[in-house]
């Protein structure tokens, strides 16, 4: 077995990736990611420290990913509509770090650069929001971007649990954006 990798950390967190997506979360082993990644038993351990510290740090790679991706919808829409539509198409591209993330009791939820990445997308869910209320008077932007999240999160994950495709079509886009459009209503965004 190979004791040198090109990067370790990254061949680690693609096999942790791979496991989930396989298995779940509980299914990871540290033994398993360096067998999947080709090294000793001791490269993750040097890398990462132990399971955590491995799904901490595909949490933190997640939020990362799932705020750029409501960012750029953000950026190139200015809809909250689309920003939902790419949460949720973030979750199905990236379903083992979605497993992850939101699952604060298998990862450090302290570490500083997991509560950095979790920040950033929080706050591109609710700059979204606020772009609805400023037109809604009397609403409250928080209140409407957990309203959004639980929307397009709760829609996300009966979708990946295969309990939506019969009642709502095999489209993604196309489902996800219109429950989404249940919560904005007749508001033209932009």
């Amino acid at each position: 077995m190979p004791y040198h990798h090109g990067d370790l950390r990254r061949a680690v967190l693609d096999a942790a990736v791979t496991a989930i997506t396989e298995s779940g979360p509980s299914g990871v082993s540290l033994r398993d990611l360096a067998r999947r990644a080709g090294v000793s038993h001791a490269g993750p351990i040097h890398h990462f420290g132990d399971k955590a510290g491995v799904l901490t740090a595909l949490a933190a790679e997640g939020f990362t990913l799932l705020a750029d991706a409501v960012t750029d919808a953000q950026q190139r829409t200015g809809q909250l509509v689309e920003m939902g539509v790419a949460y949720i198409r973030f979750a199905v591209e990236h379903r083992a770090h979605f497993q992850v993330m939101f699952r604060p009791d298998l990862y450090h939820a302290d570490d500083p650069a997991v509560a950095a990445a979790r920040e950033r997308a929080s706050e591109a869910l609710v700059s979204g929001a606020g772009s609805v209320t400023d037109r809604r008077p009397g609403s409250d932007t928080d209140v409407l971007a957990v309203a959004a999240w639980s929307l397009v999160h709760g829609f996300a994950t009966l979708w990946l649990t295969g309990s939506l495709q019969a009642e709502i079509g095999p489209d993604l886009d196309a489902a996800a954006r219109a429950v989404a459009e249940t919560l904005v209503g007749p508001i033209t965004q932009g």
